[in-house]
């Protein structure tokens, strides 16, 4: 009888919507062949509608054995909700990138600010000591990294966002964390992006880098800009990145 290795080996996804752009299987499956383990990783579209549709994927998934997820766009908020032990930076940030099963229980941490400060860091040169930062969006993916870029020490972080109230209820949840040493985190709607100042470094943690849409950035928001940031990656420059070299 022959033997089939995936029989053996733990089971992982990636979920979200959309998610066929995703490289984590195969950047997973690099990571497997460099430390010897048996994984079997692959990705899960998951509908938006019923709000249901999400804890019932996960549910399936680790009653049928899954080991572990990594959680996309929309739902990062929802991954929290799911999660029923967390790590001190995903309780501070409200949003979970990373589900684990734990026994009878599921552990959810979130990844996404200690990633985007060591790229900036290390793969970049970008030191965030003093420096001004716009961030463009106000879900689960700009949740994830708004602590990491205030423990770097950025001088002054402004979020942005399409809906005004959403920015400003999430400035609000970190003006309120013991952990900010920062006076403030100013939020702005879109339309009042011009007036927000000029930034040294600008990240975009808006969905539009998946769906491709255009953000309708306002002219000169990238004077004076040293960087341009997007949180998604792909194959071709997103419209983010286009509009930053434009500018």
């Amino acid at each position: 009888m022959r033997h089939d290795p995936a029989a053996t080996a733990d089971r992982y996804l990636v979920i979200g919507n959309p998610i066929a752009h995703s490289r984590s299987p195969e950047i997973h499956a690099a990571f497997a062949r460099q430390t010897g383990e048996a994984i079997d990783y692959g990705r899960l579209l998951v509908p938006t509608e019923p709000p249901t549709a999400f804890a019932r994927a996960l549910d399936d998934f680790f009653a049928g054995g899954g080991r572990g997820l990594n959680v996309t766009l929309p739902f990062k908020e929802q991954a929290f909700a799911y999660a029923r032990r967390h790590s001190a930076r995903a309780l501070l940030a409200g949003a979970v990138n990373t589900l684990k099963a734990e026994g009878d229980a599921v552990f959810g941490d979130n990844t996404d600010g200690p990633g985007l400060v060591t790229d900036l860091r290390e793969r970049l040169g970008f030191d965030l000591g003093g420096r001004s930062v716009l961030l463009l969006g106000a879900g689960g993916a700009a949740r994830g990294v708004v602590m990491s870029l205030l423990q770097a020490g950025v001088s002054r972080l402004v979020i942005a966002n399409r809906t005004p109230a959403k920015a400003e209820r999430l400035a609000a949840h970190f003006n309120g964390a013991p952990q900010v040493r920062q006076a403030s985190l100013p939020p702005v709607g879109a339309v009042a992006l011009a007036a927000a100042g000029p930034a040294d470094l600008i990240v975009n943690a808006t969905s539009n880098g998946v769906l491709s849409g255009a953000l309708a950035l306002p002219p000169g928001l990238f004077e004076g800009c040293a960087l341009a940031y997007d949180c998604v990656y792909a194959a071709h420059p997103t419209a983010f990145m286009r509009e930053a070299r434009a500018g």
